[in-house]
C-alpha cells in the first residue's frame, strides 16, 4: 500500500510529546494537570436544558452554515462587542470550534500563487499548530514570524523583507495571544491592516481568547478594519464559545468577514464540513446572547491571575499577562522544567519549545513553559506555590 508523504514530515503535535517526555517518569506528588486549555469553570446549567428542550433536532441534517437563528446571535454579538453590524446571512458562518475554521479559511482563500510565486503564509512563533498545517495543506510556504519578548509577544510583520510581503496571503494573528496573553492594540492593528492593504493579503484574527481579559476589552480586528475603512474582505475574525463560556465540548464557533470570503468559505463546507447538530446550535444561540456567565467567569480567571502576580512576583523576566488564561514563565530550558515539576511535585507542565518551530537554529519557546490556570482557584494557588519553590527555590 502506498501512503501520501504530504504530511510526513509534520512535527508531533505537543502532548504526544509530552507524554513521551513525561509519561515513563514517576510523579513526585498528586498529579496536576496544567498543560491543555480546556477550561474548568461551570458552564450555565441552563445550557443543557436548551439541548434536552430541542432534543428533536437531532433527528434532522443541520444547516452547514448555522441555522438563521444561531447566525443573528451571532452577528448580534458581534455588534454589542465590537460596534461593527454584520450582515447575519452573507458575513457569519457557524463552525465545529475555531480549529475547523482557521484550517478551512486557508483551504477556501489562499490563491495558488501570488505575485507568479509560491504564496507566504504567516505564522507567529510560538503559534496555534493548525496554522503550520492549513499553509502546508494548501501547497504555501509557512513563514514562522518571531512572536518575543522583543516583539511584545506578537509577531513584528512589518520587518519582513518587501519581497516576501507581497508574497503573503495570509497571516494568521492570535490576539490575546496563545501562549504568551499579549493583547494586540488599535496601533498594531491598523500597522497591520495597512501594511495588508499595501502588500494586498488577508489577516486571519483568531481571537478566541477575547473575551478573558484583566480590565479591558482587547481591540478586534474587524472594529479596527472598520475604523480605518479597509476593505471588507481584508479581515476575518474566529471566535468561539469554548474559553469564553467553558464549552469546549459544545463545538461552536464562528468565522465573520467579508462577504465574498464567507461565499467562498461556505462553498467549501458546503462538500466537506461538518455541521453543529441542531440542539447544540439551539444552545449556542442563547449562549451567544447572555453576557451574565461570562463576566463571572472573567471575574475568576483575573483572580487566578492576582494570584499568580503575588507568587511570581520575585522570579525574572516573569510577565503577567494582559489576558487569555495561560502563563508564559521564563526558565533555563522548557523540557528540562517540565521534567523537574514532573518528577518533584507531580505537576503537568508544557514545554514551550512544543508550541513554537525551530528558525535558523533558534527556538522561540525553548526558554519557557507554559502553565494553564483552568483549575478552582484553591488548587491554583497549591500548585502555583509548589511549582515556583520547585523551579525557582
Amino acid at each position: 500500500m502506498t501512503f501520501p508523504e504530504r504530511f510526513s514530515n509534520l512535527p508531533a503535535y505537543a502532548f504526544p510529546r509530552l507524554r513521551a517526555l513525561l509519561d515513563h517518569l514517576e510523579p513526585g506528588g498528586p498529579v496536576v494537570h496544567m498543560t491543555i486549555g480546556e477550561p474548568k469553570h461551570a458552564f450555565p446549567a441552563w445550557v443543557t436544558d436548551e439541548i434536552v428542550a430541542h432534543a428533536e433536532g437531532f433527528n434532522r441534517y443541520p444547516p452547514n452554515d448555522g441555522t438563521p437563528e444561531l447566525q443573528s446571535a451571532i452577528a448580534g454579538w458581534i455588534d454589542r462587542r465590537y460596534g461593527v453590524k454584520v450582515d447575519a446571512a452573507t458575513q457569519v458562518m457557524a463552525l465545529n470550534g475555531t480549529r475547523e475554521g482557521l484550517y478551512n479559511a486557508a483551504m477556501a482563500l489562499c490563491p495558488e500563487q501570488k505575485n507568479g510565486h509560491q504564496p507566504l503564509i504567516l505564522t507567529p512563533n510560538p503559534f496555534y499548530q493548525v496554522y503550520a498545517v492549513a499553509a502546508q495543506s494548501v501547497g504555501a510556504e509557512a513563514r514562522f514570524v518571531p512572536a518575543t519578548e522583543a516583539s511584545g509577544h506578537l509577531p513584528d510583520i512589518a520587518s519582513l523583507p518587501e519581497a516576501d510581503l507581497d508574497r503573503v496571503a495570509i497571516a494568521y494573528v492570535c490576539s490575546p495571544a496563545n501562549p504568551q496573553g499579549a493583547v494586540a492594540d488599535r496601533d498594531y492593528w491598523k500597522a497591520l491592516i495597512a501594511l495588508a492593504e499595501k502588500h494586498d493579503f488577508q489577516i486571519f484574527a483568531d481571537e478566541c481568547y477575547s473575551e478573558i481579559y484583566r480590565d479591558t476589552p482587547p481591540p478586534g480586528a474587524l472594529e479596527v478594519a472598520k475604523e480605518v475603512g479597509a476593505d471588507p474582505e481584508r479581515v476575518l475574525i474566529f471566535h468561539s464559545l469554548s474559553k469564553r463560556s467553558n464549552l469546549p465540548g459544545l463545538r461552536s464557533g464562528f468565522v465573520a468577514g467579508g462577504p465574498e470570503s464567507l461565499r467562498r468559505i461556505k462553498q467549501l463546507r458546503a462538500y466537506s464540513g461538518a455541521p453543529l447538530p441542531l440542539p447544540l446550535q439551539k444552545a449556542a444561540e442563547k449562549v451567544w446572547n447572555d453576557e451574565a456567565h461570562v463576566i463571572e467567569n472573567r471575574r475568576l480567571y483575573a483572580a487566578k491571575f492576582d494570584l499568580a502576580d503575588k507568587i511570581f512576583a520575585d522570579v525574572p523576566g516573569y510577565k503577567s499577562p494582559e489576558a487569555g488564561f495561560f502563563l508564559w514563565i521564563p526558565v533555563e530550558d522548557g523540557e528540562a522544567a517540565a521534567i523537574k515539576a514532573w518528577t518533584e511535585t507531580g505537576i503537568r507542565v508544557l514545554p514551550g519549545a512544543y508550541l513554537s518551530r525551530d528558525v535558523n537554529g533558534v527556538n522561540p519557546g525553548k526558554t519557557y513553559i507554559r502553565v494553564a490556570l483552568i483549575a478552582p482557584q484553591n488548587e491554583v494557588a497549591d500548585a502555583l506555590t509548589k511549582l515556583r519553590n520547585c523551579l525557582y527555590g
